[in-house]
């Protein structure tokens, strides 16, 4: 039986028994996993019974983490799935399947303006704008776009132009009016109403409805002939054929003129290429690609859920029909969510035979080819050593190249506010997101020895409980004292073996354990220009954290200095203003709004923190 402690249990007692959303939560009350359930009490539970054994390895592992659960709770597993959608998306849970970099893929954007401007965008507003995307393969997309210009005469400036502007003549044609690329809003030669008829073909044509814009430009040819407008009939018969050519390439043998997507995967351990073929009328107007993580040891119809909530909560539009190579799970509340967004009803399909089937394969076809490049790319970032890893590698005479490097300097003044920092380094490059910062705690005066004993036992007695990348070379910004306190800590830890160096400043020079003169290092060496930018990096994160922590302590010294300031009124006056630099560029009145701090506390503590007095005119 695994033990539980008794907060989680509590936890558990107190699952509601309704629909909602629930949070797995770490010690440091991190997000593990985001889940949904029907009954939450029920899915909740299932993950805490018996020894783990119906778990798999990786879900066993993310359990054993949880410190903590949160519940939300929702009036009906369709408002579970969506609010469970927007959280994977807003905190990105290390467990939850997920897609890759789905910030970055564009939309074609058409702007919620009188006259609306189209364009590809990565940036996505919420003023109203319609969005179409996302688009995966640029080269295509950006091809569909010339044809739209080509086709449709849409303004390509970035002026607002409104009835208003037009009254005032603000703005003048340009070029493309005189080109034919535009029908000159901007001076009102073409009415709204005409050009917003346009914007919704546009929108058609993007939906792969190609017939009713063939129909629109074919009325339109047929009006200008009438008016003995020949040139510009002949104009709209080319753009009619254009459209007619572009059409043709895409329509696909099918049997029908139904609007479907046809999704496929190939999975291998967590990698996984997802692909989506857009059928719009018969025509395949679209193959997006999608690469996710988090997939390793989920079934197949797990991950398929878990893509559609992501994909179609970004989609302009939801087609009649979803083929899938295996049905998702909880297919109910799925296709209730996917109802309401298209208007009408969404079939899920998993074809067994025929056309439909050879779709699927298709799709199958090219998800496992973009699994294989992905791979590919992968093996590829693996084997890379950048020249200056290789350069230290033969300074330092190590076996393998240091691809991972942690620093570590300490930083302080006289002994005061003593601080360490640790900078991460992989394969020569700044892994910001590792950097590490510490507060001295231990050692009292200016003890540099003692100050990096503390840190490097604090941060590698961490890797080792928590299972962490341990690094291939650990950089300590001094020479021997420094040098031997951080090799006397790892070997009280136990620590694998890992090389380990001081670098000294003065004459740059590398030290080693057990060795009382330095390594000869050449001073163009490539590795040693690398370990030098490596250890500046580290004194800048250091002092940067030093200057932030001593310009509290200032302050809050300063405070000290004046009667009436205590403890909860530093707090409150920080807490209100969130800097030293605010508070002293505050001014009296703001800080009198300070709960208990009356207006002649609030001069005497700008008196004090800008060294003025202040005068008080009556009249």
């Amino acid at each position: 039986m695994r033990e539980i402690s008794e907060h989680i249990r509590e936890l558990l007692d107190r699952a509601p028994g309704s629909p909602g959303v629930y949070l797995f939560k770490d010690a440091k009350d991190d997000i593990l996993y985001i889940g949904k359930a029907k009954v939450l009490k029920n899915r909740v539970r299932s993950y805490f019974r018996g020894n783990g054994d119906s778990l798999n390895p990786r879900t066993r592992t993310m359990v054993g983490q949880v410190r903590d659960i949160e519940y939300i709770v929702t009036d009906s597993e369709v408002e579970s799935l969506l609010l469970e959608a927007n959280l994977v998306k807003e905190y990105r849970p290390r467990y939850n399947v997920r897609l890759k970099d789905d910030k970055s893929y564009p939309h074609v954007r058409i702007t919620n303006e009188p006259y609306p401007r189209v364009f590809i965008t990565r940036k996505i507003i919420k003023d109203g704008s319609k969005y179409f995307g996302p688009y995966t393969d640029v080269s295509s997309l950006r091809s569909t776009m010339r044809v739209i210009k080509k086709i449709f005469p849409i303004r390509s400036c970035r002026y607002h132009i409104d009835q208003a502007a037009i009254d005032q003549q603000k703005f003048k044609v340009c070029l493309d009016y005189h080109i034919k690329k535009c029908e000159g809003p901007c001076e009102g030669l073409v009415s709204r109403e005409h050009y917003l008829s346009m914007i919704e073909k546009v929108k058609d044509f993007l939906n792969g409805r190609t017939d009713e814009v063939v129909e629109y430009l074919t009325e339109r040819m047929e009006q200008a002939a009438d008016r003995l407008e020949f040139e510009e009939a002949a104009r709209l018969r080319d753009q009619t054929q254009a459209v007619q050519n572009y059409a043709a390439s895409q329509r696909v043998d099918i049997g029908d003129f139904e609007d479907r997507d046809v999704l496929a995967m190939a999975v291998e351990r967590d990698d996984c290429a997802m692909v989506v073929l857009r059928l719009r009328t018969g025509k395949i107007i679209g193959r997006e690609h999608f690469y996710l993580t988090g997939v390793e040891e989920k079934a197949a119809s797990e991950i398929l859920e878990d893509f559609v909530k992501q994909y179609y909560m970004k989609v302009n539009f939801v087609p009649r029909e979803i083929l899938f190579p295996e049905l998702p799970e909880n297919q109910a509340p799925l296709m209730d969510w996917l109802n309401s967004r298209a208007e009408r009803r969404v079939y899920f399909k998993q074809p067994k035979i025929g056309e439909k089937k050879k779709l699927q394969q298709l799709a199958e076809k090219n998800a496992r080819l973009l699994l294989g490049e992905l791979q590919l790319q992968k093996k590829k970032r693996a084997d890379f050593i950048p020249k200056t890893v290789e350069s230290l590698q033969e300074d330092l005479q190590m076996e393998a190249p240091p691809r991972r490097i942690e620093a570590f300097d300490i930083s302080h003044i006289s002994g005061t506010n003593t601080v360490a920092s640790m900078v991460s380094f992989i394969d020569g490059q700044p892994r910001k997101s590792e950097y590490r910062r510490f507060k001295i705690k231990t050692v009292a005066g200016n003890d540099d020895f003692a100050s990096m004993r503390e840190v490097v036992q604090r941060r590698y007695k961490r890797v080792l409980e928590e299972q962490l990348p341990v690094p291939d070379l650990i950089l300590i910004d001094g020479g021997k004292g420094q040098l031997h306190a951080a090799v006397g800590i790892l070997t009280e830890l136990d620590m694998p073996p890992v090389t380990i160096i001081g670098l000294a400043k003065r004459l740059e020079e590398v030290y080693i354990p057990q060795q009382s003169d330095p390594v000869f290092v050449a001073k163009s060496s490539p590795g040693l220009v690398l370990l030098q930018r490596i250890r500046d990096e580290a004194h800048r994160f250091a002092v940067t954290y030093h200057r932030k922590l001593r310009g509290k302590s200032m302050v809050v010294s300063g405070l000290d200095e004046i009667e009436g300031v205590g403890k909860i009124r530093k707090q409150r006056l920080m807490q209100r203003f969130g800097s030293v630099k605010k508070l002293k560029e505050a001014t009296v009145g703001e800080i009198a709004e300070v709960e208990g701090v009356s207006e002649r506390l609030a001069t005497a503590i700008k008196e004090q923190l800008t060294g003025e007095e202040i005068v008080h005119h009556t009249d």
